[in-house]
């Protein structure tokens, strides 16, 4: 078997998508979002509402090689999100430089949003109270900013 190495860019042209007839419907892959204080554009245009699509390996691991990430890993987030939200208010193309000039109550907003997208269901557990024994389900993962 012959091996050869390829660059991330490179990776579309070996995945093809299969042609599937399904019947039922596709999972949703894009949420909404409303930002806690909202992105301020060049022309002091306030943006609040969004969109993030679901993370995919390919996203996961781009921001690895991302020069900036290396040389500051805390860099990685502001990567990935510019990646994965596709649509802020009116901005025509939210890339990196968009990302960084986020406030970062906003930018914790986007990385709790992100984390609860991609392991949705994997957060939630059963509970029951202690005084009464009712039983119920709890986000572990918090319910607003900050909860945990």
């Amino acid at each position: 078997m012959r091996r050869r190495t390829i660059g991330l860019d490179a990776l579309d042209e070996l995945v093809e998508e299969p042609q599937r007839s399904t019947t039922t419907t596709a999972p949703r892959t894009e949420f909404d979002f409303e930002l806690p204080r909202g992105y301020v554009d060049s022309d002091g245009v306030l943006h609040r509402h969004g969109r993030m699509r679901l993370a995919t390996a390919r996203d996961e691991l781009r921001p690895q090689i991302d020069v900036r990430v290396k040389e500051n890993p805390g860099y990685l987030s502001v990567v990935l999100l510019s990646q994965v939200i596709t649509e802020l208010g009116t901005v025509g193309d939210v890339h990196v430089g968009v990302v960084e000039q986020m406030y970062a109550t906003d930018i914790a907003f986007l990385q709790d949003f992100y984390r609860r997208i991609n392991s949705e269901g994997h957060t939630r557990a059963g509970v029951s109270c202690p005084s009464c024994g009712t039983a119920f389900e709890v986000d572990l993962a918090g319910g607003r900013l900050g909860e945990s």
